[in-house]
């Protein structure tokens, strides 16, 4: 490098994108997305759902004070966590199923983040205007007009991050209690931060750093590279029928000119500010609204539509050589996909089975280990357990508590000289329960004997149980 050469910046400051407004089928797509999936996250905590006076009556509530998971008709517990990592590997193996087939359609249309953004695009655009509208505002200097849009955009951008952060808090108490609570400032301080810290991050992400989070911050930009393959369908500008472009369609030469005119609306609209015609690019999340900007300025000059489409790699050389245009369905089903498909379909209907198939009744045996054994006055061998009986039904039931061993032993439980004990609907019930061996028998004088504890539902029938071990000593 010479001396009057400047060295190359390794940094670039942003430049802000304001997408234009456009209309089209994938614009109304991202409507419906949006008010659903915004719907869905704002409306769920306040839906009731009635399960009993015991029970919480929220539809979907995450109780961490008591350690379980509600939606709807279904109650998760602890022990059954199986679940939730069952629906954590469908939804990594939906993502790579969607994106295999169509590409970042995650991305561009269900994203928290491309959602959110979307809804602060449309606040900005209905204060301060459209694109060039907001241009003039951005260039201009600071005077009262300015500084009153500014203020009322930003007014709205934080009614809604507090909406937000408001509405992820209700999914983990009574929403309209811990409403309650924190309008009169009675709630506990972790909401309040909760609250504030989402209300910040959604404020800022949404607000002013937009694509940055897509392009610097999200990993899945990165990862989707090997998700992908030249079958997979993705937004591409058709180049070889676009080119060369040009805006003078009466000069000479126009007729060598290729459909493109050079508009740039496609760049107009893009929400990360890139230029599809430059080819695939890893800013690119695949919203195609690009491709109803285009769509729209091939209609008013006459030509075909989709010199911006959804379409794979591999349709180019098809096109170039003039063969007729793959359906999109052949892209989708291959084998890749309907492998992914059968996966993330296996694993949910084992969840549904297994969701249909559990017990109401479930226990833990855990044996005490400090002293392992105790040697009563007439030289029995007694052992002391700790049983958990989760009573997972919604009424109160009596449970019997038995062992089954190939030697002759006593059993017995605390506070009580019955065999039974009741345990209130939906909840656990520890109970200490006795083992006891007879001097010279075989448990006394083994190290270890193998036995079975059963408890079952008087009310019911339904039974379940858990092996373990008796403690002995070894014969002299």
């Amino acid at each position: 490098m010479s001396a009057t050469e400047e060295p190359q910046k390794l940094y670039a400051a942003r430049e802000p994108v304001f997408p234009k407004r456009v209309s089209g089928r994938f614009r109304n797509l991202k409507w419906i997305i949006m008010i659903v999936t915004l719907g869905i996250y704002y409306v769920t905590p306040w839906i009731r759902w009635d399960r009993g006076p015991a029970l919480p009556d929220q539809a979907a509530l995450i109780d961490m004070a008591n350690r379980r998971f509600f939606f709807f008709w279904i109650e998760i517990w602890p022990h059954e966590f199986y679940f939730v990592a069952g629906l954590l590997i469908m939804a990594g193996l939906g993502l790579f199923l969607f994106t295999s087939a169509l590409g970042r359609v995650w991305c561009g249309y269900t994203c928290p983040q491309t959602v959110w953004t979307d809804l602060f695009f449309t606040v900005e655009r209905w204060i301060e205007g459209d694109r060039n509208a907001r241009l003039r505002l951005w260039k201009a200097d600071w005077g009262f007009r300015k500084m009153r849009l500014r203020i009322t955009k930003y007014l709205v951008w934080l009614a809604i991050a507090v909406a937000t952060g408001g509405a992820w808090v209700f999914y983990f108490a009574d929403a309209p209690t811990l409403l309650r609570n924190l309008v009169t400032l009675q709630a506990h301080p972790v909401a309040y931060t909760t609250i504030a810290v989402l209300t910040a991050t959604t404020f800022v992400f949404g607000g002013f750093m937009r694509e940055q989070v897509c392009i610097y911050m999200c990993p899945w930009p990165r990862i989707q590279g090997a998700m992908m393959d030249e079958h997979s369908i993705t937004v591409a500008y058709r180049d070889w029928r676009g080119e060369p472009r040009g805006k003078h369609r009466k000069a000479a030469g126009a007729g060598l000119l290729g459909d493109c005119i050079d508009c740039n609306a496609c760049v107009n609209v893009c929400p990360v500010g890139i230029d599809i015609r430059d080819g695939q690019q890893l800013e690119c999340i695949t919203c195609a609204l690009c491709i109803d900007a285009c769509d729209d300025i091939m209609t008013k000059i006459g030509k075909p539509r989709g010199l911006i489409d959804y379409m794979a790699l591999t349709d180019e050389e098809n096109e170039r050589a003039g063969n007729q245009k793959v359906s999109v369905w052949r892209h989708i089903f291959r084998p890749r996909t309907i492998l992914y498909t059968a996966l993330w379909s296996g694993i949910g209907i084992a969840l549904v089975v297994l969701l249909f198939i559990r017990s109401e009744i479930d226990m833990t045996v855990a044996p005490m280990r400090n002293p392992q054994f105790v040697t009563l006055s007439d030289g029995s061998i007694r052992n002391t357990y700790d049983i958990r009986i989760r009573n997972m039904s919604h009424e109160d039931s009596r449970f019997h508590i038995s062992l089954v061993s190939d030697d002759i032993l006593q059993v017995g439980l605390e506070s009580t000289d019955l065999l039974t004990v009741d345990v209130p609907a939906d909840s656990i019930h520890l109970q200490r329960v006795y083992v006891t061996a007879r001097p010279g028998s075989g448990p006394a004088t083994r190290e270890r004997s193998g036995l079975r504890f059963w408890v079952e539902d008087l009310q019911s029938n339904a039974r379940t149980y858990r092996d373990t071990i008796f403690n002995g000593r070894e014969a002299p």
